[in-house]
């Protein structure tokens, strides 16, 4: 495996990639694949999800019997290393102390970036998504249609392997025939979700796509389809894909996949790309500054090794930033230089504005027709499994709000936790919380009655919501951090207000006893913490007009061609969609067209 330490960094590369993740690798994969000799930067550690996995671990054999700790948010048992909100020696601020104006800012060091911890939930944006400011009249138009990333959606979905089902929705768009797995079986939760909702309320309660194999990838087919008139590239994938098996239904997919049926960068993009022999990887590298050639071209990556703190440098014909969306964005901040007073690329002065999020809320309570349910299998893919796509897009004018947003649920049966009883005392008449024969039988009768629904909704951008530097803080390193300015608009609490009726409509549908009374008056008590659903994009907008945006149609910025941005970042909006799938599909397109400009000897 070409790991390298700085002594071992070639004079040059064709291009450097800073960022292993979900962008990083899949860029690291498409280029490879093709000859060109690529170099990875990952600010954290090596990763080996196969031997470091703790797919099976049970609580007692962890320390604190799993409970989170400081550089393990999630708890011990999460994939997830020197990661989180907070880490050590990695500061970043808000401007504001209120209350609802705050951003959570979730980083991953480590290979594979957040790839390795995530519900893997892979929707595709729809024609609506990339239009809202035709459609709606706010935000930006994407300079893209739907139409240019369908044929990447399909790439993304065959080599990554997901399951799913076309159900037809507007603007939930199908995927190719033949391309999904077979979704699982819905467990019973969903099952009565989907028959009280329906039939109640005329909602539609759908298989989810996710990014885990169901079945066996077609090895013999599938790489053909994908890399046509390379023999060779069809060889590296269909050995990949034979180490892949199908998921066990038995382990959370935060934990990881040591049997590489959940997608994460290593297993599906950066071990095939090594296999190429195209590929050095450099871990423990925390980019500082792109530099610039006197012609105003990207010339490579200064950064700092983590292992003992020393400057060095890294030279490519072509750069691309993929450490995610707003690590990408401090990263051009940074990167000063007399030709760029305020940033690479940052003639529009748009390096850092318009950040958008997953607009979320939740709701709960306790299904009656669920107690005392008999003991059953009902493991699935331990996550979610069945969603509410937006279902009113033929009504949006009436809501007060642009876009719309989906549903997930949460059901089924876990270990109980030691507070336990806690959960069940709402629904007794006892006084206080039970303890021994008492808690034993609460847990009988109620344990798996608690039914839960999340909302994830679209957000446009707006100008109260951006990043600068913080004119004082710096990391461990030295580097300036960012700085986050954040407010919720009103488009943002009415989706709320309307997210949670909704929510409680569902549960109501189902016989569901509240914990008091819904009110649905307050959005703003109601609305998630910026960031803290970790869907953060933008940024670096794509645009086509180099005043208003940062990148064109293809990544590359206006005013450098040689510097990709390769992650969340050129986003124009957040849709009411995860965004792993669509960032994956764009750095996909960006990497051919990529391809294309090296060769023609443009860049």
């Amino acid at each position: 495996m070409p790991v390298i330490s700085p002594l071992e960094v070639q004079s040059s590369y064709d291009v450097v990639i800073v960022g292993s993740g979900a962008g990083g690798g899949q860029m690291a994969y498409t280029l490879t694949m093709e000859g060109i000799k690529v170099l990875v930067m990952e600010a954290g550690r090596m990763f080996d999800p196969v031997r470091e996995s703790a797919m099976f671990q049970t609580p007692d054999m962890a320390p604190l019997r799993g409970e989170k700790t400081p550089d393990k948010q999630y708890g011990f048992h999460d994939c997830s290393i020197n990661s989180g909100w907070d880490i050590p020696g990695e500061p970043y601020t808000n401007a504001s102390k209120e209350k609802q104006r705050q951003f959570a800012w979730w980083r991953q060091r480590m290979l594979g970036g957040r790839t390795n911890h995530w519900g893997r939930v892979s929707l595709r944006n729809g024609p609506r998504d990339f239009k809202c400011h035709s459609d709606q009249g706010i935000g930006f138009d994407w300079p893209i249609s739907y139409d240019d990333v369908a044929p990447y959606y399909d790439k993304v979905e065959m080599l990554v392997g997901i399951f799913g089902a076309n159900e037809g929705i507007e603007n939930s768009p199908d995927s190719s025939p033949g391309v999904l797995l077979p979704p699982p079986k819905f467990r019973a939760g969903e099952l009565f979700a989907k028959d009280r909702a329906a039939k109640k309320l005329g909602i539609p309660v759908v298989p989810i796509h996710r990014a885990i194999l169901t079945k066996i990838q077609d090895a013999d087919g599938t790489p053909p389809k994908l890399h046509p008139n390379n023999p060779k590239a069809q060889r590296i994938l269909a050995d990949n894909m034979r180490t892949r098996a199908k998921c066990f239904f038995a382990t959370d997919c935060h934990r990881g996949c040591s049997i590489k049926a959940a997608y994460d960068s290593i297993s599906v993009h950066l071990n095939p790309a090594l296999a190429t022999g195209n590929l050095d990887i450099l871990p423990n590298a925390m980019a500082r500054e792109v530099t610039v050639d006197q012609d105003g071209k990207a010339s490579g990556v200064t950064y700092i090794d983590k292992v003992d703190g020393s400057e060095h440098h890294v030279s490519g014909r072509v750069v691309v930033l993929a450490a995610s969306s707003q690590e990408t964005v401090r990263l051009m901040l940074n990167s000063k230089s007399n030709l760029f007073p305020d940033g690479i690329a940052n003639s529009s002065g748009k390096v850092g504005k318009y950040i958008t999020e997953s607009v979320g809320s939740s709701f709960s309570a306790q299904i009656p027709a669920f107690e005392d349910m008999p003991p059953h299998n009902e493991d699935g893919t331990v996550g979610q499994q069945v969603y509410v796509p937006w279902w009113l897009c033929h009504e949006q004018d009436k809501l007060g709000f642009p876009g719309g947003y989906k549903l997930v649920f949460s059901t089924g049966r876990k270990i109980p936790n030691i507070n336990v009883g806690k959960s069940f005392d709402w629904l007794t008449d006892r006084e206080g919380i039970a303890f021994g024969h008492e808690l034993k039988e609460d847990a009988r009768r109620y344990y798996g009655s608690l039914q839960g629904i999340g909302a994830q909704g679209f957000m446009p951008p707006n100008e109260d919501c951006y990043c600068d530097l913080d004119p004082e803080v710096k990391d461990q390193w030295g580097i300036p951090a960012l700085r986050f300015h954040w407010k919720w608009s009103d488009y943002e609490l009415k989706q709320v207000a309307h997210q949670q009726e909704m929510m409680a409509a569902i549960l109501d549908a189902m016989g569901a006893r509240f914990r008091g009374t819904p009110d649905f008056s307050k959005p703003e008590d109601e609305i998630k913490t910026a960031g803290s659903i970790i869907h953060e994009v933008g940024g670096a907008i794509m645009g086509a007009d180099p005043a208003s945006s940062v990148t064109n149609s293809f990544n590359q910025t206006w005013d450098v061609p040689n510097l990709i941005l390769a992650d969340g970042a050129p986003f124009a909006n957040t849709a009411d969609k995860n965004p792993t799938l669509t960032i994956m599909a764009l750095a996909w397109r960006a990497g051919d067209h990529l391809v294309e400009e090296l060769k023609r000897g443009n860049l």
